[in-house]
């Protein structure tokens, strides 16, 4: 079975059942599904600035766990250093890095619906759905 590595606005999307989502499901159907420790942080932060009830943050949680997370290494540690390094010219943010060295590390296609934030990173491998 394949693996795909979930940017942080396609899990939004999926939970929020948001249109956008419908464009992603073949490309995520029969797939192991990925995130970042990252992609947590971030999801966590969107509910706590946007003063999530006790039932929602629950429920973020259940979410959660219908995805592998992947935790910190030093292999995803030294990916993300390559990655930033690559990227001196067009920084990349932290976050981003992150995510993008979770799915460089593990051999993982990212899927995101915004490409234009990993660009130019040679080793990445992208699937999204934004019409040319």
């Amino acid at each position: 079975m394949d693996s795909v590595v979930l940017d942080t606005n396609i899990v939004s999307y999926l939970m929020k059942g948001h249109a956008l989502a419908e464009r992603y499901r073949s490309d995520l159907e029969g797939k192991t599904l990925a995130i970042s420790f990252m992609t947590v942080g971030e999801l966590f932060e969107g509910a706590f600035r946007n003063h999530w009830s006790e039932k929602q943050i629950d429920d973020l949680k259940l979410t959660l766990k219908k995805y592998i997370v992947a935790p910190y290494s030093q292999k995803l540690s030294e990916t993300r250093g390559q990655i930033r390094a690559e990227r001196l010219s067009q920084p990349i943010s932290v976050d981003d890095a992150w995510i993008a060295a979770t799915a460089v590390a593990h051999g993982c296609p990212l899927v995101t619906h915004n490409p234009k934030d990993f660009h130019g990173i040679s080793a990445l491998t992208l699937i999204t759905r934004i019409p040319t």
